[in-house]
């Protein structure tokens, strides 16, 4: 049986805020008009905006291409939150 490889490198090219490419995907976690979850090779990345569109996605080669507008993005470390908590568990630590 033939293991499946992942590129090691991450990259993410953000044109304008308005297109974008990324590589080293290894998974879209959730997506809508307003933001996209991925998993990437250097950790969980949050990008928000609107008018969000995946405009293609390979995640045997890793790459997802979007366009839409970019207003932030955010890394979580690899292995950090390995379980989310949910809101109301936030709310009253």
């Amino acid at each position: 049986m033939e293991e499946r490889k992942t590129t090691a490198s991450h990259k993410l090219v953000l044109d304008n805020r308005a297109r974008g490419t990324i590589t080293g995907v290894l998974d879209v976690e959730d997506f809508d008009a307003e933001k996209i979850q991925a998993q990437t090779e250097a950790g969980k990345l949050l990008i928000k905006g609107e008018n969000l569109h995946i405009t293609s996605l390979n995640v045997e080669k890793g790459e997802l291409e979007l366009e839409g507008k970019v207003d932030s993005l955010l890394y979580t470390a690899k292995g950090a939150m390995k379980k989310e908590e949910s809101f109301l568990k936030r709310m009253f630590r």
